[in-house]
């Protein structure tokens, strides 16, 4: 008898603490993503070049925009990877994810 499994829907929620060892090497990856990616600039607020220079200036949203949340579980068998959020913030850890 075979028998029929209802997928599972269920919440992962993760903390990553990175160390950036390379500011530049983020940013840059940042700035190569975005002018790969495939972005309507007339519908979009301002250019590409201002959007890039913008990552360029902040390493957090850099970081947050290469960050590939769908990783965490491609290797996992059974589990499909749905949607997310991903962001990333410097300071202080926030309440919500005491430090252990």
């Amino acid at each position: 008898m075979d028998e029929q499994w209802t997928p599972v829907i269920l919440h992962l929620y993760c903390r990553v603490d990175v160390v950036v060892t390379d500011p530049a090497a983020v940013t840059a990856h940042a700035v190569a993503d975005l002018r790969a990616a495939d972005i309507d600039w007339s519908t979009e607020e301002d250019d590409l070049d201002t959007a890039a220079e913008e990552l360029r200036a902040d390493l957090t949203t850099s970081l947050a925009s290469v960050a590939d949340i769908g990783l965490l579980v491609d290797d996992i068998p059974g589990v499909e990877f749905r949607g997310g959020h991903c962001w990333a913030e410097s300071g202080p850890v926030r309440d919500a994810f005491p430090v252990r």
